[in-house]
């Protein structure tokens, strides 16, 4: 007769230091925002704000499907070429005459594919999560130029490519899309026993199973996630530049990456929240938009962002030598 321990092994991180870092992280956002704002006439207005929040969004979006995978002490390296892929292939659905709503549907099942594709990498055939998502990030960028032929394919439907550049309340609808997604990731994450599970798996994952997890099933789920995620943001890219196009987000996996880990999520695995890589995207984005507006040479915003990374993990380190 087993026992079911899976509440006592797997506890979600605790509040009080996802509050302080949340806080933490908001703080840092919105000094940045003042500073900018002091520094340069245009930040505080209404096109760069809208701007800002388009630029941050999607890749706001890639950052929580990201944790998914990262919480389970995984990587998810395909996020990039995914989006690119799943851009040209609802640009080639509507140009077939497909309709609308069936085009979405079926382009976010070929994300759904791709991650049921990782899990059975990594459970089935052993792989290495590094691995099996580096090589589908090679083989959908070939994919998709195949397709092409090495062009792009315009998207002609005016409802589509209209959604993208319109404003609900006054706030750029692409940004209503992370609320879409943040909300029930919240609620999957830190609310239910599916989010205790990827805790757990991450932690420890033969703790896990002994404790009656189905460590594979977990897996499996947190790779759909994330490349489910990356197929939505491809339909998002696509509706915003109106082109489906294999070599669109190069290297948007690595921004995911660095949103998730500035936002807190531990690249050990077990420690991830929803609202630090939303918050984390959007420094990104704010450092991004800022570095422009005040005609900083763009390679100093990498060297920040890596800095930023670097100065994250080794204090998450110092965090979990403190904690054994």
């Amino acid at each position: 007769m087993s026992v079911d321990t899976t509440t006592e092994s797997a506890p979600a991180p605790k509040k009080g230091t996802n509050i302080l870092l949340g806080l933490t992280l908001l703080g840092l956002l919105l000094f940045l925002w003042l500073l900018l704002g002091v520094s340069t006439n245009a930040f505080w207005t209404p096109n760069n704000i809208s701007n800002l929040l388009r630029q941050g969004a999607m890749t706001a979006i890639l950052a929580v499907g990201q944790t998914f995978v990262i919480i389970t002490a995984g990587i998810d390296l395909s996020v990039g070429a995914i989006v690119g892929f799943t851009s040209v292939i609802v640009a080639w659905l509507l140009q077939a005459g497909v309709p609308l709503w069936l085009s979405i549907i079926l382009t976010l099942l070929i994300g759904v594919a791709i991650g049921a594709f990782h899990g059975f990498g990594i459970v089935r055939m052993g792989l290495p999560p590094f691995i099996i998502t580096l090589a589908t990030l090679t083989s959908l960028r070939g994919i998709g130029l195949l397709i092409t032929n090495g062009a792009t394919i315009s998207i002609s439907h005016e409802g589509f490519t209209n959604f993208s550049r319109a404003d609900f309340l006054g706030v750029p609808s692409l940004f209503w899309m992370v609320i879409l997604v943040a909300i029930p990731a919240f609620v999957f994450l830190h609310l239910s026993r599916w989010g205790r599970y990827l805790f757990a798996v991450g932690s420890n994952k033969e703790a896990a199973r002994l404790s009656g997890v189905n460590v594979d099933r977990t897996i499996y789920l947190a790779y759909i996630l994330s490349a489910t995620c990356a197929a939505f943001v491809g339909l998002l890219l696509a509706s915003r530049i109106g082109i489906g196009n294999a070599t669109q987000a190069e290297g948007w996996e690595l921004q995911a990456i660095a949103s998730s880990v500035i936002g807190g999520t531990s690249l050990f695995g077990a420690v991830g929240s929803v609202h630090g890589p939303l918050l984390g995207a959007f420094i990104l984005a704010t450092i991004n938009n800022g570095a422009n507006l005040l005609n900083i040479n763009s390679f100093w915003q990498r060297i920040i962002t890596g800095l930023l990374i670097i100065v994250i993990v080794y204090f998450d380190q110092l965090r979990r030598r403190g904690s054994r």
